[in-house]
């Protein structure tokens, strides 16, 4: 199973249990959760983006990951949340308790934790399948047919930074930048804004990444 394909099984996995959940509204910016703080809460995208991250202790930042709409993020196999978790555009968040009174809820809860700890594992080998890319090409290239698996609709969203796409790739900002503008200018994907674009030739791109 691809990471695209255990995105989307996550999904679906577990939907009862979110019925009657939390809901939080955060701007742009905002934190949702912080780093060490006690992770007794499981979060979904209802609307929106989400960026995780680690605050190292020279002061340097390491992007866990990026969620969109649908997926569940803050699962912990400590008590407390290794990364901290910012609105990266304006979001709605549902919040279940990942620990609760013994009850049929609790069955759902638990499919839900399977299938969002699966999520993470595929999560996992598929960044560092990307940062073990050799050439700047490939990882961006890669990282953008993620994107794309993981967007509805025709259009795909970049809600991250250049900076936020360089830390995650293991890259700067002037090789992300310069990467983009090279797909655009040969025709392999199209920017219709600052954070949107469309891929016009997948195979290429696909070639692109090494597939």
């Amino acid at each position: 199973m691809s990471a695209a394909e255990s995105f989307a099984s996550a999904r679906s996995i577990g939907h009862d249990a979110w019925i009657g959940a939390a809901r939080m509204s955060f701007a742009e910016g905002k934190e949702i959760y912080a780093q060490d703080e006690d992770a007794d809460l499981i979060y979904r995208v209802i609307r929106g983006a989400v960026r995780t991250s680690h605050l190292l202790a020279d002061g340097r930042r390491q992007i866990g990951d990026f969620y969109y709409e649908g997926e569940v993020f803050g699962l912990e196999l400590s008590s407390a949340h290794r990364f901290s978790a910012e609105a990266l555009t304006s979001c709605e968040i549902a919040m279940i308790r990942r620990t609760s009174p013994a009850s049929g809820r609790d069955v759902q809860v638990d499919r839900l934790m399977w299938a969002a700890a699966g999520s993470e594992l595929a999560r996992a080998q598929s960044h560092m399948l990307l940062l073990g890319r050799t050439t700047a090409a490939e990882k961006v290239a890669r990282f953008l047919l993620d994107v794309q698996a993981r967007c509805s609709g025709d259009a795909s969203i970049l809600p991250m930074s250049r900076q936020d796409m360089a830390d995650y790739l293991g890259l700067t900002i002037e090789t992300v930048s310069r990467m983009l503008s090279r797909f655009q200018s040969d025709g392999l994907i199209r920017f219709t804004g600052a954070r949107r674009f469309n891929v016009v030739r997948p195979t290429s791109l696909a070639a692109s990444a090494a597939f």
